[in-house]
């Protein structure tokens, strides 16, 4: 099993920035792919970003391409994700997730492809 854990959320105004966490306890992340998904309230949960074992793929929303960039050191065992020039719509709760799932790039925008989930932290962004 693999434990995930955000830190980095909090209440900022828009055009601010921040940098979410991801660390894994337990065993190296080096052989999980990753993403970040994040839901608002009365909304579905939406990808965000992800990246590949090696950090070599990356992949974003449309809403976030250009203002996030998702980044990993398999050697902390820690994922990030930098968010710049927010905006209230990014108001959610963002989680991180793994995944050892060999058809990664093909299904990285689907919750049901990740086995793994932090308990996520919470992003506001006020105007």
């Amino acid at each position: 099993q693999v434990q995930l854990v955000e830190s980095g959320g909090g209440l900022v105004q828009a055009g601010d920035s921040l940098r979410l966490s991801c660390t894994a306890s337990g065993r190296t992340l080096s052989s999980y792919a990753m993403g970040w998904f994040r839901q608002a309230p009365g909304k579905e949960r939406e990808f965000v970003a992800a990246i590949g074992w090696s950090g070599s793929n990356t992949y974003y929303a449309d809403s976030v391409k250009g203002r996030f960039t998702i980044s990993r050191d398999n050697a902390k065992n820690t994922v990030d994700l930098q968010m710049n020039s927010l905006e209230p719509e990014d108001t959610a709760v963002y989680a991180c997730a793994a995944t050892p799932d060999t058809f990664f790039s093909r299904r990285y925008y689907l919750g049901d492809a990740y086995n793994y989930w932090g308990q996520g932290t919470q992003v506001t962004v006020s105007s």
